[in-house]
C-alpha cells in the first residue's frame, strides 16, 4: 500500500471540508440529502429491513419464503409419461417444493385456465354483490366459443358471474367481469398484468380475460403455479372453483327471474376421472384451444391436509391430458 505523506494529508482535509461546505444548508446546520440517496455506511435497520427486535416491528419476510423455486432443470419421473403433453408440474404447498417438472418455464398459451388470474383479480379488486347488465358488445365472441349462455339485458351479479366463469368456462362472462370490474376490457386486462408481475409471474402477458387465443397472451406452467397459489389463498376461490354444479340466478331484460344451470368442465369433478385413493381433488381450471391444446390446472390435497398444484399444458387429447394429470396424482399419494 503506498504510504500517503502528512502535506498530503493535510490538503486532503481542506477537501473534505470544503465539499461538505457545499452539502450545507445555511441556517440550520442540517446536511441536505440527495434524492434517492442512502448511506453505505447506515445499516439495514435504518430503512425497516431488520428482525423485528431491531425494527420495534414485525419481522421482515422474503418474496419466495412460501413459494416452491423451480430452477431451468427437468424433475421428471419415471411414474409419468414426459410424452404426454408439452409441459407440467407438480407442487408442494406445504414442503415448498416442486415434485415434478417439464418444461416449467416454457411460454405456453393458457387457454382458459387463464380465467383463474381473472378470478384472482375480480375477487381482489371487485365486489360479488355488485350487478352488471350485459351489452351487446360484450357478446361477440368467436364461433364455437365457451360461453354460459347470457343474453344482451340480463343483470347478473359478480358472484354469479365468477361460477360461470369457473364452473362452466364462460367466455361471455369473463367480457362481463372485465367490464364490470374496471370498466373496459383494456382496464381489467392491465389489471390482470400488473397483479401478474406482482405475484412473480413475470415471464407472462395476458392480453384478454378469458384466454381465447393471442399471440401475445401466454405464460408458464412455473407462472401458472405463482397465480394459482395465490387464488387459492381465498376461499370463495376455493369454493367456486370445487362446485361441480350451479343454479344462477338473473334476471332478463323484461326483469323477469331466470335460472340457469351450470355444470363443471372438470372431469375429476363430474366423475369422469377418478383421483387415486388418498388423494382429494378440490378443484382446477380447464382450457382447450387448437394452438393451446388441452390445459388443467388442479387443487388437490393429500390426506385432506397436504395441498398441492398439479399443471398441465398442451396436451395432444382430453384423454391424454387427463391421463397424466392422473400420474401426477398418483406421485401425490404415494
Amino acid at each position: 500500500m503506498k504510504c500517503i505523506s502528512k502535506r498530503s494529508k493535510k490538503k486532503l482535509a481542506k477537501a473534505l471540508v470544503i465539499l461538505l461546505s457545499f452539502t450545507s444548508i445555511p441556517g440550520c446546520g442540517k446536511t441536505e440529502p440527495l434524492e434517492d440517496a442512502y448511506s453505505i455506511y447506515d445499516s439495514t435497520k435504518a430503512y425497516g429491513l431488520g428482525t423485528a427486535a431491531e425494527t420495534g416491528g414485525e419481522p421482515g419476510t422474503f418474496f419466495a419464503e412460501d413459494l416452491c423455486v423451480a430452477g431451468s432443470e427437468d424433475v421428471l419421473s419415471q411414474n409419468i409419461q414426459a410424452s404426454l403433453s408439452e409441459a407440467a408440474g407438480l407442487f408442494n404447498l406445504k414442503e415448498n417444493t416442486m415434485e415434478f417438472g417439464k418444461n416449467v418455464h416454457g411460454q405456453m398459451y393458457p387457454a382458459s385456465t387463464t380465467k383463474i388470474l381473472t378470478a384472482y383479480v375480480a375477487l381482489k379488486h371487485g365486489d360479488l354483490s355488485e350487478i352488471a347488465t350485459v351489452t351487446e358488445a360484450e357478446l361477440e365472441l368467436e364461433p364455437n366459443s365457451s360461453v354460459c349462455g347470457l343474453e344482451v339485458g340480463d343483470k347478473i351479479s359478480l358472484e354469479e358471474l365468477l361460477y360461470g366463469l369457473l364452473i362452466c368456462s364462460g367466455n361471455d362472462a369473463a367480457n362481463v367481469i372485465a367490464d364490470l370490474v374496471s370498466g373496459s376490457a383494456e382496464g381489467f386486462v392491465s389489471l390482470m398484468n400488473e397483479e401478474a408481475k406482482a405475484l412473480g409471474a413475470t415471464n407472462s402477458h395476458f392480453a384478454n380475460p378469458h384466454g381465447l387465443q393471442d399471440e401475445s397472451h401466454y405464460t408458464t406452467v412455473y407462472d401458472m403455479y405463482l397465480i394459482t397459489q395465490a387464488a387459492v389463498k381465498n376461499e370463495k376461490f376455493v369454493t367456486l372453483i370445487g362446485t361441480a354444479s350451479h343454479t344462477a340466478n338473473l334476471t332478463n331484460a323484461s326483469g323477469e327471474p331466470v335460472a340457469k344451470e351450470w355444470t363443471n368442465t372438470n372431469r375429476y369433478l363430474t366423475g369422469e376421472s377418478t383421483a387415486p385413493e388418498g388423494v382429494t381433488v378440490v378443484g382446477g381450471k380447464t382450457g382447450t384451444t387448437t394452438d393451446a391444446g388441452c390445459c388443467l390446472v388442479l387443487y388437490s390435497k393429500k390426506a385432506g391436509d397436504v395441498p398441492y398444484i398439479s399443471i398441465v399444458f398442451k396436451a395432444e387429447t382430453k384423454e391424454t391430458l387427463y391421463e397424466e394429470m392422473s400420474e401426477l396424482l398418483i406421485e401425490i399419494s404415494k
